[in-house]
């Protein structure tokens, strides 16, 4: 395939520089998030292109902590490096996009942006489609040595970019295709918003209300009913048909930093404060302080207003204290060791006893090979206490005639892994009766450990490559296409305006969907009748939201989830097995006093709570030995705790 256009700036690095006389292109940008993760669902924002026939950026976030772990293996072992689902979704998503003259902006370059963009430029080619497609990716990162000397590093690190390399390319090329390294999620929605509304990076009123769009988005169908309904609970129970008509989330970001979420017309699933609130505090810890390489934004006073089914205005958020993080986070691949699992299945009577022989006999024949190589393994009981939701006492007292024991161990050596597979499918012939189903495996782990670095030592660059000569007189062009759109929704291009945001909020922010009244004082009831949450994770950190139906509960929430409550209730969750002896239990009591710290934090705005436990989640979610590895579930385990308010 013949390549035409490609241009190579020189690298940059992360020091932050004002632009030039940004240009305000328009006086509104309408950006679309096509994907919240990497598993997320092409059709759906092929629908979200066809439904909303204003949008300017269509932006898929497909990278995480886990998947980014995912590549750094697959480059090492000679694989692609970059998202391999990016086929699935250009062919789907490209002529649309260029027809309409929609920039996707994506994170799926990860280790390897090159490799990303040769794919797709193939794609476009095999459409009949003419298109340019462009990078910006980190290229260098270096670190000073005892001599003052700079090593480069960058084989095995990525660090979250901020904006300035999407608006730089933008700005240079105007791509219809952007793909990035590692870039920090609500940045990648930022940079068309900088880019298209002139912003400047020292006006961080307006760069924190973007970032509070772009923090709204990055997680999908999140914002609006996706991973909400829950028939358990009376607030949250909306139909199946409801939940299969969600729509993916786009925002509109005006001049002056206005922001309003909206969902496309005539779709359902839900889009309201609750929704809102449950996106606004995931995985932010302090809300006060939620860091990104463009600006520090307090969370704290932000506010929903519902102005109708399909759009919520969002207003309140504000630069920190400090601004700006003077350090960008580093996140460095190292093997953590080889895991190690097996899986079997009991039926009938007795069968968590079974389950408890099969457990002991496996630790004891690794025992034999490998003396106390047994710490290093997790049991649990699926449908019983997998989740950590049950006491260790209540397993044996609750009969059950259908159960699934997993045991997972965290090796040092490849052989001790394979080992353990092995003394677990002789489960077969030398473990309790009945038992089958097995099922065994392992793998090489790696681990994301977190720095800082200096923005100094980070350099970035942009490129950009298309796959034949575009013409931007022919009218059939997406260049053509998209600086028409330009031309014609810009004002007064080449003079910047000065604007000031409006911190004003609608006192009727709450959500108003159900008959909504305190709850009751003095007896026993669900948290789940009180409040919702859900929770997310940062590394080896839980973080999950309490979030009152009636928000003026949230004055004796607060007497009653302390951080003393929090670890109460999580500790089972470092349970070694579902049969822990005084022993284990006296281990683990001692680990999580020197170990697992509770922070909690309120937004005002909406009333919450947002609680960060450290240390919780076995190593996070590329080590972890737990059967949810995010900590996800977390959050119902929280909610199904009997609580007594006071008055």
């Amino acid at each position: 395939m013949g390549e035409f256009g490609n241009e190579t700036r020189e690298p940059h690095d992360c020091v932050v520089n004002l632009r030039r006389n940004p240009v305000k292109r328009k006086e509104k940008v309408v950006i679309g998030c096509g994907a919240g993760f990497a598993g997320d669902r092409p059709a759906a924002a092929l629908k979200l292109l066809q439904r909303v026939k204003e949008l300017d950026y269509l932006v898929l976030e497909c990278l995480a902590e886990r998947t980014l772990a995912e590549r750094y293996r697959d480059a090492k072992s000679g694989g692609k490096g970059y998202d391999p689902r990016i086929s699935e979704w250009m062919q789907l998503l490209l002529p649309l996009a260029v027809e309409r003259g929609v920039c996707i902006i994506t994170n799926m370059g990860a280790k390897s942006p090159h490799g990303a963009q040769e794919e797709v430029l193939q794609i476009a080619s095999k459409l009949g489609l003419s298109i340019k497609v462009g990078l910006a990716y980190q290229s260098s990162v270096s670190e000073k040595e005892v001599d003052n000397q700079l090593k480069l590093v960058d084989s095995d690190v990525s660090v979250y970019l901020g904006a300035a390399p999407i608006v730089e390319c933008l700005e240079r090329h105007t791509p219809d295709v952007l793909i990035t390294s590692r870039v920090a999620d609500a940045s990648l929605f930022l940079g068309p918003m900088v880019f298209e509304l002139g912003w400047n990076w020292n006006e961080f009123p307006l760069l924190a209300q973007g970032s509070l769009a772009g923090h709204l988005l990055e997680c999908g169908c999140q914002l609006t009913g996706g991973y909400y309904m829950h028939p358990g609970d009376k607030h949250r129970n909306i139909t199946f048909q409801n939940l299969l008509e969600t729509s993916l989330p786009f925002a509109e970001i005006t001049f002056d930093g206005t922001v309003s979420v909206a969902k496309a017309e005539g779709t359902r699933g839900v889009l309201n404060f609750s929704t809102c609130a449950e996106q606004l505090l995931y995985e932010v810890g302090d809300p006060s302080s939620y860091i990104t390489p463009d600006v520090i934004v307090d969370f704290q006073d932000v506010t929903f207003q519902s102005l109708s089914e399909s759009k919520v205005l969002c207003s309140g958020a504000k630069p920190s204290i400090e601004c700006l993080p003077e350090k960008l986070l580093l996140l460095k691949s190292k093997d953590i060791g080889w895991k190690g699992w097996g899986e079997i299945s009991y039926g009938g009577y007795g069968t968590v006893q079974r389950a408890k022989a099969a457990d002991y006999l496996v630790r004891a024949w690794m025992e034999e090979l490998y003396p106390s190589i047994s710490i290093n393994i997790a049991s649990y009981i699926i449908g019983q206490d997998s989740l950590k939701a049950t006491c260790a006492g209540d397993i044996l007292s609750k009969p059950c005639e259908d159960i699934r024991l997993r045991m997972d161990g965290l090796f040092e050596k490849e052989e001790h892994a394979i080992q353990f597979t092995k003394e677990f499918t002789a489960l077969y012939t030398n473990g309790p009766a009945g038992g089958g189903g097995i099922s065994t495996g392992s793998k090489k782990e790696n681990f994301l450990e977190k720095e800082l670095v200096g923005r100094e030592y980070v350099h970035w660059q942009i490129s950009a490559t298309r796959n034949n000569k575009i013409s931007s007189t022919d009218p059939n062009s997406s260049l053509a296409v998209r600086e028409q759109k330009l031309q014609h929704e810009s004002n007064s291009p080449s003079v910047p305006v000065r604007r000031e945001i409006i911190y004003e909020s609608s006192k009727e922010s709450i959500a108003t969907g159900s008959q909504l009244c305190a709850a009751p004082a003095g007896q026993k009831i669900p948290l789940y009748d009180v409040a919702h949450s859900r929770a997310g994770d940062k590394g080896n950190d839980l973080n999950f939201s309490i979030i009152p139906h009636y928000p003026p509960d949230i004055r004796r929430l607060k007497m009653i989830v302390t951080p003393k409550w929090v670890k109460e209730v999580l500790s089972p969750l470092l349970n070694p097995s579902s049969f822990p002896d005084p022993d284990d239990m006296e281990r683990r009591d001692r680990w999580i006093n020197e170990h697992v710290k509770v922070e909690m934090y309120e937004a005002r705005g909406i009333h919450s709570l947002n609680v960060v436990v450290r240390n919780i989640l076995d190593g996070g979610v590329n080590c972890s030995r737990r059967i949810d590895r995010h900590g996800k579930t977390i959050s119902d385990v929280v909610l199904c705790q009997q609580v007594v308010l006071p008055p």
